[in-house]
C-alpha cells in the first residue's frame, strides 16, 4: 500500500511586478494507508497548494514529494502511475465536470486513459463504471449514466467526482473541501462515504478543509497549516481538545460545536506571501502576543525564526506524537 509524503516541500510563484510569492515553505506532511488526515487552516494558508504537489501537479522549487519513501519520479509514464495511486478530487464539482459528459463518460475517462477495461465481463468497462457509482453511493448506478452534471444535485456531483478517483483503484485519496458547497444533510452523507471507503477499501485519504468542526467528525490526525507551513499537527483528539498553538486556538474557538469557548476574532488577513513577517509568522496577527500571554516571549516571536516541524516524526515517533510551532511551547517543535 502506498504511502506519500512531501519533505521540506517549498513552490514558489512570481508575480507580474517580479516578486517571489511563496506558498509552500518547508511544508511536511505524511499520508499513510488506512488513516484520514485532515490539512486545515484559511483561505490562503497553502492547504490546496500542498495537495496539488502531493500529487505531482504543482512543480517544487525546494524540497521532495515522496512516494513509500523513495522521490517522485516527474517521468510521464512513472507519473501517470503514480496518480492513478494517488488520486485528486477536486473542490468544485460543477466546474470540474465536463458539462457535455454525460455521467457515464465522466467517470470511464480516467479508466480509458489508464487502459483498465478487459475482455472479461468482471473487468469490462461498463462493470467498472457500475462499481465505482455504486462505491460513492449512486445506485442503481445505471439509472445515472445518461444524466449530464446539469442534471444532478450537489451531492450527486459530488459522488460522480468521487466515483472517477475511485474507478482509477486508488490507495490514496486527496479530497479539496469536499463538502464546501453542500448542505448539511449532504455533507454528512459525503463525510459517512469517506469513512466507509477507509474501512472498506483500506484507502488512505487527506481531506482539505477550514472547518475544523469536519476534521473533528472524520480525522484520525490533524495538520493545521499557516502561510505554507503546518504550524501544529498531531492526533485529532489530542489537537482539538489541547490546542497548543494560538492558531489552532483562534480555528477552533469558532466551531459551532465548541459553545464552551470564547470566540477568537483574528485581527487582518493572512500577510502577503512575497512579504513573510519575521520571526513566527503568525506574530502580526497572534492573540496570545496581543493580550499579554506571550510576554515573556515577545520579542523571540518577532524576531526568532521557528524550526520547521518535521513530517517524519509522525512516522518515527511515538504514536501519540503531538507537534506545534510556537515560541510558547519550544518543548514541542
Amino acid at each position: 500500500m502506498t504511502t506519500v509524503e512531501a519533505v521540506d516541500a517549498r513552490v514558489e510563484f512570481r508575480t507580474r511586478s517580479g516578486r517571489v510569492a511563496t506558498a509552500l515553505d518547508g511544508a511536511n506532511l505524511v499520508v499513510r494507508p488506512g488513516e484520514i488526515v485532515a490539512l486545515v487552516g484559511e483561505s490562503g494558508s497553502g492547504k490546496t497548494t500542498l495537495a496539488r504537489a502531493l500529487v505531482g501537479l504543482q512543480p517544487l522549487a525546494g524540497g521532495q514529494v515522496r512516494r513509500d519513501g523513495s522521490p517522485l519520479d516527474y517521468a510521464p509514464t512513472a507519473l501517470r502511475a503514480f496518480r492513478r495511486r494517488v488520486q485528486l478530487v477536486l473542490q468544485d464539482p460543477a466546474g470540474a465536470l465536463n458539462p457535455r459528459h454525460t455521467v457515464y463518460e465522466s467517470v470511464a475517462e480516467g479508466m480509458r486513459l489508464h487502459r483498465l477495461a478487459t475482455d472479461d465481463p468482471e473487468g469490462s468497462e461498463v462493470h467498472l463504471v457500475s462499481a465505482a457509482l455504486a462505491a460513492a453511493g449512486l445506485r442503481p448506478p445505471e439509472a445515472l449514466f445518461l444524466r449530464y452534471p446539469h442534471e444532478l444535485s450537489g451531492g450527486q456531483r459530488q459522488r460522480v467526482l468521487i466515483a472517477g478517483a475511485l474507478a482509477l483503484r486508488p490507495e490514496i485519496l486527496i479530497a479539496d473541501e469536499p463538502v464546501s458547497s453542500l448542505d448539511a444533510s449532504i455533507r454528512g452523507e459525503v463525510l459517512a462515504l469517506l469513512l466507509a471507503l477507509r474501512e472498506s477499501m483500506g484507502l488512505g485519504v487527506l481531506v482539505v478543509t477550514h472547518d475544523l468542526g469536519l476534521a473533528w467528525n472524520i480525522a484520525d490526525r490533524i495538520a493545521v497549516m499557516y502561510l505554507g507551513r503546518i504550524v501544529e499537527t498531531g492526533p485529532t483528539e489530542d489537537v482539538l481538545r489541547h490546542p497548543r498553538h494560538p492558531y489552532t486556538q483562534a480555528l477552533l474557538s469558532v466551531v459551532p460545536e465548541m459553545d464552551s469557548l470564547t470566540p477568537v476574532v483574528l485581527t487582518g488577513e493572512i500577510p502577503d506571501p512575497t512579504r513573510i513577517p519575521s520571526g513566527c509568522r503568525f506574530h502580526p496577527r497572534c492573540p496570545a502576543l496581543a493580550d499579554g500571554r506571550a510576554a515573556a516571549v515577545a520579542e523571540r516571536c518577532r524576531a526568532e525564526s521557528l524550526p520547521v516541524l518535521s513530517g517524519q516524526a509522525v512516522l518515527v515517533e511515538e504514536p501519540g506524537w503531538h507537534g506545534v510551532a510556537c515560541h510558547l511551547h519550544p518543548e514541542r517543535a
